[in-house]
């Protein structure tokens, strides 16, 4: 079900149930920010709260409130949704903690969450274990702390599960103006995506931003991406759980299950939500798409007064998927005009000061680098502390800066190279002059290739393929295993499984030379229970004596490799089917050179993976060599995938490894399925 948040998240009265420095903090939060609907304190034995008269039940009030912050002890919690429910309130906020966060410690933590959604029935609630939210917007704070914005007409809504970093984000001095600052706590029964499916309906919201530990419900995460796209709004998250110990905290906190990080990555890919690495760069991936929007492509020009400074920004974007063109000869000749025969002219660019504090001049060479095919142009620039310098002097490039954006029509950044050396009133005067403050040059090309990438961004043909339930699986033999997946395409070798005493007559059968295969052994390879390129009879009983197996595998050999892949599907409850393309064999561990999608996937999709291999040159022909088949790839991918979804319901995981791709066939040499029980 579907519920319906605005008049919890916009609402035109509120009531505070509870008592306490945290209920009176919510009312005073309201009254700071100007809220200016009333307020119903609900206390059974206070006369006041705040200022405010309070009423001694839910049935004393004198309206139905819109938004209501329940701050009472978990199991009172329970009796107070239930009371509101049914008196047609627009929603709550359950700021107790003790459900299922706290299953293991207090053991009926399921039970009272499970009892908390039967109380809410129809009516929305947030929570439990969170504090609620902020709408700047409107001045309406169900929020029992501290936090450091101010009201705005128009900004960024921000999501976190948890409470802390909501609070630490309100306190940022970047010049980002918030909208909203929400917290999900359980999600027991509103999640992250609904709480952002609700903001976005909010036409002062720009873009969003969500600091995630679990993705919860995969249909809902694809929801929130659509509506983003048919708003024309981005988003951009910080996704919680690449080490072990962030997992494991993940469940802890807020008992969300966190999925592996490669199918986070993945899945957040494939929904258009671009993903950051740190609350800074997330913070100013949103400043630049609040301000800019997704950037047209990937080509911007740098401008500074120094060549340290260019020297920073070219380096900055090695590794990033961001380019900075070569000036052309419509730009050489305006930069030439407005910068004299001095200045070597590139880009980066070191404009050097001659120009300095020559509005004019600054402006016809600002303008002359921002013309032509750029999406954004930056400008380096560092102000003065102003507690013991002057930054007066620095007036200049806000003014030649916005003359140059408004002349050429594409936008312009100011980077800092240190955050404090841009503060806050200045990232102020920089927008009001229409331009993009961005402090930190790595996190300012961070932004910039997120804001490039989601400008390109296509959205997914098919929904994603959601995984079965959990269950007890076994692994199917290799020759199982091939003969399934054979069964939809995937090209396998000529085999034969025997038995041990019936090894050297079936293998008058085969044509030489051979493989030889153990079976019983989990990793063959370390066990010594592969021989390859068997080139008679007598090699083939000599392997098959030392492997001492009860029973064998008989193969063709596969000859004429270019190349060796690892195909796989793993189950990842969290985010879906995750299919894995990477450099196989013995050294895929070392190797580490993959890329993931989450299922299903088209050939486009593929083959755009195996261009992302750091072996692509490998696959295409490298040094006169000949190529591998890449069709053939594809198809055997392809194959995989068809298995997958015929068996969604009961996979765990399929690989194959070695894939061995000649110029003319992609052959799994070796296969893996584990499964379990059909229900």
């Amino acid at each position: 079900m579907t519920r319906d948040l605005s008049r919890l998240i916009r609402p035109k009265s509120i009531a505070v149930i509870g008592g306490g420095v945290w209920c009176a903090s919510v009312i005073e939060q309201c009254q700071r920010m100007g809220f200016d609907g009333p307020i119903w304190p609900v206390h059974p034995k206070r006369a006041e709260m705040a200022g405010l008269q309070a009423y001694p039940a839910l049935a004393d009030l004198p309206g139905v409130p819109d938004a209501c912050f329940i701050g009472v002890n978990r199991t009172a919690t329970i009796d107070v949704v239930h009371g509101l429910s049914a008196m047609g309130a627009g929603g709550a906020v359950c700021f107790a903690s003790g459900f299922r966060e706290a299953q293991a410690e207090t053991g009926d933590g399921d039970a009272l969450q499970d009892r908390l959604l039967d109380a809410a029935g129809e009516m929305a609630i947030i929570g439990p274990n969170c504090y609620g939210f902020i709408n700047y917007l409107d001045g309406a704070l169900l929020w029992p702390d501290q936090h450091g914005g101010e009201r705005c007409d128009r900004g960024v809504a921000l999501i976190t599960q948890s409470s802390n970093i909501a609070i630490n984000l309100t306190m940022q001095a970047r010049g980002l103006p918030l909208a909203y600052v929400a917290t999900a706590g359980n999600q027991a029964q509103t999640g992250l995506a609904e709480i952002g499916q609700a903001l976005l309906e909010d036409d002062r919201v720009s873009a969003l931003g969500l600091h995630i530990e679990g993705i919860g419900d995969l249909r809902a995460f694809e929801a929130l991406a659509e509506s983003a796209r048919a708003k024309g709004k981005s988003i951009v998250a910080l996704k919680a759980g690449k080490s072990p110990q962030a997992r494991a905290a993940t469940v802890s906190h807020t008992a969300s299950l966190a999925g592996s990080d490669a199918g986070a990555q993945a899945l957040l890919k494939r929904l258009g939500i671009a993903q950051v690495e740190s609350l800074p760069k997330l913070i100013e991936t949103l400043k630049l798409l609040h301000l800019a929007g997704p950037l047209p492509s990937n080509r911007i020009v740098s401008m500074s007064c120094s060549g340290g400074e260019a020297s920073l920004m070219a380096d900055a974007a090695v590794g990033r998927d961001v380019t900075f063109p070569a000036i052309s000869e419509v730009q050489r000749c305006a930069l030439r005009a407005a910068l004299g025969p001095m200045v070597a002219l590139a880009n980066p660019l070191d404009y050097h000061t001659f120009i300095w504090d020559d509005v004019p001049a600054m402006t016809k060479a600002f303008t002359a680098a921002l013309t032509g095919d750029i999406a954004l142009g930056c400008l380096v620039v560092d102000f003065p502390r102003t507690d013991r310098c002057s930054d007066t002097a620095w007036d200049c490039t806000i003014a030649a800066g916005a003359a140059a954006s408004r002349a050429s029509g594409t936008p312009l950044a100011f980077v800092a190279t240190l955050p404090e050396n841009l503060s806050e009133a200045t990232a102020r005067r920089i927008i009001d002059a229409g331009l993009v403050p961005l402090l930190g040059i790595e996190e300012a090309m961070s932004a910039i290739e997120v804001a490039a990438a989601l400008g390109r961004h296509h959205a997914p043909d098919l929904p994603v393929l959601l995984p079965g339930e959990d269950r007890p699986a076994a692994v199917l033999s290799e020759a199982a295993s091939k003969a399934a997946l054979a069964a939809h395409g995937l090209t396998v070798p000529q085999s034969q499984r025997v038995e041990a005493a019936n090894l050297r007559t079936s293998a008058r059968s085969m044509p030489l030379p051979l493989v030889l295969k153990g079976e019983g052994f989990a990793h063959k390879t370390e066990a010594g229970a592969v021989a390859l390129n068997l080139v008679s009879p007598e090699a083939m009983m000599e392997a098959a004596e030392r492997m001492n197996a009860p029973a064998y595998l008989l193969e063709e050999m596969i000859t004429g490799a270019i190349a060796e892949l690892l195909i796989g599907v793993v189950r990842d409850p969290a985010h879906g089917f995750v299919l894995t393309i990477a450099a196989g064999g013995v050294l895929t561990e070392i190797l580490k050179d993959s890329a993931s999608m989450i299922l299903p996937v088209s050939e486009a999709d593929i083959a755009e993976a195996l261009d992302r291999l750091r072996i692509a040159p490998l696959l295409a022909g490298y040094r006169g060599q000949p190529g591998a088949d890449r069709t053939a790839i594809v198809s055997a991918v392809m194959a995989v995938q068809d298995y997958a979804i015929q068996n969604a319901d009961a996979l765990q995981e399929v690989e194959i490894n070695p894939l061995i791709c000649t110029p003319t066939r992609a052959v799994a040499a070796d296969a893996l399925i584990r499964t379990g029980e059909m229900t």
